[in-house]
């Protein structure tokens, strides 16, 4: 039986007007007097902090003796911030150093001992942030998708990055006008939908966030419009073979889905100037496998808790 415990924190700085809701996990036996190694957990895009980053990544770090932080992205979940399912890489990656703030005003946590971990979405910005946040001593992504490559990848599905750029720019006018926002979610809207897609993350995505398995109230998968233009520009890789200097470790599965962790995997493994990295490649797992199952994130954690062990 776990003896972690857990508090509920809201978090703000000085650069913002909006709390970032987050929990953090403390370890068995905590001792506010003494000091921890400290770890970020970053939720997957669509997602929120009861999901995979604090439903199981976070309770098996704390347990392993670290104080970990699973927070909200702004805009999202139970965090502030308007407008609503906003996925702005700015706001995203500027995240972390926010909740790196907290982090260090706390008298248990050694500030030269935090690490960060994230998945899916959350791993590609894990990764965007240790470029510049050199707080974070040690680097996990877990499932890591580049949004801003899936996004423009995703529009040429249709009619290509440039088109949705207009359509983007013509919902935003019409808002400015007075329209009513417009949210899209990127899950098909049934079971049999998603199989008829025929991608292994669509049907998993659906099983994980519209069923038992991983449904959260936040966890919502819906994206505004009007203010998407931003990623498509964007990219999480850029400079990282100039910036990416930590110690890296980067888990992927081997079978490839739509959103492409895995191709997005072996490419930071080969860009990041980090000279201490590790690529795991984890075989017959997907990468929602790799959100709560045991062959998934039950084999991802007993290579993530060594690393951090070893690095922090």
């Amino acid at each position: 039986m776990s003896t972690t415990t857990i508090e509920r924190v809201t978090i703000r700085n000085r650069d913002m007007y909006w709390d970032i809701a987050a929990d953090l996990h403390l370890p068995p036996n905590f001792d506010p007097s003494t000091t921890y190694p400290s770890i970020v957990a970053a939720h997957p895009i669509g997602s929120c902090k009861e999901q995979t980053s604090g439903t199981i990544y976070a309770p098996a770090l704390a347990e392993a003796g670290y104080v970990v932080l699973a927070f909200d992205a702004s805009f999202q979940g139970e965090s502030g911030g308007m407008p609503r399912f906003l996925e702005n890489p700015t706001e995203r990656v500027e995240d972390f150093s926010r909740v790196i703030d907290h982090l260090v005003t706390l008298p248990y946590v050694d500030a030269d001992r935090i690490g960060v971990l994230g998945i899916c979405g959350g791993g590609g910005y894990t990764l965007a942030s240790a470029r510049t946040e050199k707080r974070f001593k040690a680097v996990v992504s877990i499932t890591g998708v580049n949004f801003g490559r899936m996004q423009r990848q995703m529009a040429r599905q249709g009619d290509g990055p440039l088109a949705a750029l207009r359509g983007i720019a013509e919902q935003r006018t019409a808002e400015a006008r007075g329209a009513d926002s417009v949210a899209n979610d990127i899950l098909p809207g049934s079971a049999e939908a998603a199989e008829q897609v025929g991608d292994i993350d669509i049907i998993e995505a659906y099983d994980y966030y519209r069923t038992d398995r991983g449904q959260a109230k936040n966890g919502c998968t819906t994206f505004e419009v009007a203010h998407g233009a931003t990623v498509m520009a964007w990219d999480a890789f850029h400079l990282a073979d100039e910036l990416l200097d930590q110690p890296l470790l980067v888990v992927i599965g081997d079978k490839k889905g739509a959103f492409g962790a895995y191709g997005d995997g072996h490419e930071i493994y080969e860009k990041a100037k980090s000279e201490d990295k590790q690529l795991v490649e984890l075989p017959d797992v997907s990468h929602y496998d790799l959100y709560d199952q045991p062959k998934g994130a039950g084999e991802a954690l007993k290579k993530v808790i060594p690393f951090f062990d070893s690095k922090l």
